[in-house]
Formats: structure tokens, C-alpha cells, sequence
């Protein structure tokens, strides 16, 4: 069993900085599909080749719900097979979409958070790895604005296949690709992109300064880094490393101030520090919906003070911050 689309992936990745590298990357590909590790991996692949064909009249990914056919593609049959399908694969935490006149309504209201990175980001022409993409929200908004090609990456086996049925439909969409793939697993020596975003990911890493140099590692000279993560409303360089949990989330190791993560950014080699945003979380942007049942951010906060999490920190506050590999500094 192979990955999809593997043969346009090869021919893309050998129109760009990345030819060198295209061996490593697919051979770790068809490893990873013949060795998922993930029980519902076959069930989700025959639901993938299940799916209705419909052409889709209309692909418009512009817009905050990113638009895949129209209502009248299909019969009201198949919609609601096609609907039925896709909430095999909830929860969907990233969207919003409408695909065919359904409307997946996401736990988070994603475009909220592109419409406070897109206007400081220059996609066009540019090469563009997003690490820790979910169901690929961001890198289809990435390509809409010009992106040459978009590299998601993802270990989470759901939100690869929900992305995969996506792709389904987006006949006219052939430079965006979501692989289950850790940053730890790309191969060492890759190098090239022009942009890389970081959104959500920073504060789950055990080690953030090494996550920051192997983005650092990765980037072109003059490649910029976009990364989004949670901070402590906090002048000085402190840090806060929750006990066990954070909002309810497990596995959330560190939440620096703006002050330290500027530090760490300085340690890793970038250049060009620009905070463009600070954001507190709402459970207006982060909620329950029909396509996500479970816990949520309402769930997390504490319900006499939603200034503080149920364990007593701070609510989240994010951070998006923008810098700059420079040519000839020392990790280069």
C-alpha cells in the first residue's frame, strides 16, 4: 500500500530546492503507510476509497471556510453519505470547511488565528513546510495565497486521512500534501525551505530549544520561521511547567514568557524578532460543535474565574512571532 499521490510528489519535489532529498523523504513515506501502527488504519483507508465521486463545480480556498463543490454537485443522498463518512473521522479540531454544502464546524474557529498571521506573510512563490498541520486548515490557506508548494506534516493518522479525503475533492489543488511524519523523522540533513510555521506546537515539546534548532537547521538563508505557541503574561524570562496538566491538556511542558522565548529564539540563531500578535484564547474560538463532541476549551477553564485554567494557571494566551534565519550567523 502506498501513500497517495506519490508519483506528483516526486515530480514537485524534484522542481524545487528539495530534489536532493526526495529519495529519503518517499521511501520513509511508503514505510510509514506499509507500517501505520494505528488500528483503524485500514478501516480509515477502505472509507477513503468508499467516498462518492463528485466533481466539484467550485474550489474557492480563500475564504475563512474554505469552499470544496457546491451544494448542487450531488444529490441529497449522496451528501449525506459523504456527511455520514466524514464524521467517522471526528473529531475535525481544525476548520472550518464546506465541502459540497456540508458545513464542518471545527472545534477551533481556525481562520481567527490565520487572519492574525496571514497579513505579515508572503506566501507567494515560497517553499513552506507547516509542522504539526492537523488535517492541512492552514496549508490550504497557505497555497490560496501563492504558496508554490506546502509540506504539512502530521503523526496523527486521523487528521492525515481527514486531509486525504479532502484531497479527494480538490481536483485543481496539486501543491499541498499532509505526511505522517514527525519533525524528529525528516531526513537530518534536509534543508531549504523558505517559510516554516510552527503553530501549536512549541509548548508540547519537551525540549523547545531543540525543536527550534532543527527549524533553524531547516530553513533556507533569510528563511523565516512563523510560530504561534502559548506565553506567560510575564515581564521577565520566566517560565511555567505545569504539573501534569495545563487547561486539561497532558502533555504541555513549558510556557515561556515573551521575554525568555525571544532568548531561546536568540540562542537558536534567528534574527529579526517581531511579536505580531497576543491573543487570549476564547471559548468563542476554541469550542464544542457537532463535529467535535468532546472536552473543549469551556471544559478547561475554571468555571468561577475564566481567567485561570481548572488548575489554577493562567488562561491561555498565544503568541505569534515571526524572525529570520540570517545568512552567515553561527548555524549556518
Amino acid at each position: 500500500m502506498n501513500f497517495v499521490d506519490s508519483a506528483l510528489f516526486i515530480q514537485l519535489l524534484n522542481d524545487t530546492k528539495l530534489q536532493k532529498f526526495q529519495a529519503e523523504l518517499t521511501k520513509g513515506l511508503a514505510d510509514k503507510y506499509a507500517n501505520p501502527g494505528h488500528g483503524n488504519f485500514h478501516t480509515w483507508w477502505q472509507m477513503l476509497q468508499s467516498l462518492p465521486n463528485i466533481s466539484p463545480s467550485v474550489i474557492d480556498l480563500a475564504g475563512h471556510a474554505p469552499i470544496i463543490g457546491d451544494l448542487n454537485d450531488c444529490t441529497s443522498g449522496v451528501r449525506q453519505s459523504l456527511e455520514e463518512t466524514l464524521k467517522t473521522l471526528c473529531p475535525w479540531r481544525k476548520g472550518p470547511f464546506n465541502v459540497f454544502g456540508i458545513h464542518i464546524d471545527s472545534e477551533w474557529r481556525s481562520d481567527w488565528k490565520w487572519s492574525r498571521v496571514a497579513p505579515h506573510v508572503q506566501l507567494k512563490g515560497k517553499l513552506v513546510l507547516d509542522i504539526g498541520c492537523n488535517n492541512g486548515y492552514y496549508a490550504l490557506r497557505m497555497q490560496a495565497l501563492g504558496a508554490d508548494l506546502v509540506i504539512g506534516i502530521d503523526s496523527t493518522w486521523l487528521y492525515v486521512f481527514q486531509f486525504l479525503a479532502l484531497r479527494k475533492y480538490l481536483t485543481e489543488v496539486q501543491q499541498v500534501f499532509v505526511l505522517p511524519y514527525t519533525l524528529e523523522e525528516l531526513p537530518d540533513s534536509l534543508t531549504g525551505f523558505d517559510l516554516i510555521f510552527s503553530m501549536g506546537v512549541l509548548y508540547h515539546q519537551q525540549r523547545p530549544q531543540t525543536h527550534l534548532n532543527r527549524i533553524h537547521m531547516l530553513l533556507a538563508k533569510r528563511g523565516q520561521l512563523i510560530l504561534e505557541t502559548l506565553i506567560i503574561d510575564d515581564k521577565g524570562e520566566n517560565l511555567l511547567t505545569p504539573n501534569r496538566r495545563y487547561a486539561n491538556m497532558r502533555n504541555v511542558w513549558a510556557l515561556p514568557s515573551y521575554a525568555l522565548l525571544k532568548t531561546w529564539l536568540k540562542e537558536s540563531g534567528f534574527v529579526n524578532i517581531r511579536l505580531i500578535d497576543v491573543t487570549r484564547t476564547t471559548i468563542e474560538e476554541q469550542r464544542r460543535t457537532e463535529w467535535m463532541s468532546g472536552y473543549s476549551l469551556a471544559n478547561a477553564l475554571n468555571a468561577d474565574n475564566p481567567n485561570l485554567t481548572i488548575e489554577g494557571y493562567p488562561a491561555p494566551l498565544r503568541a505569534v512571532i515571526i524572525v529570520e534565519k540570517c545568512p552567515g550567523n553561527h548555524r549556518d
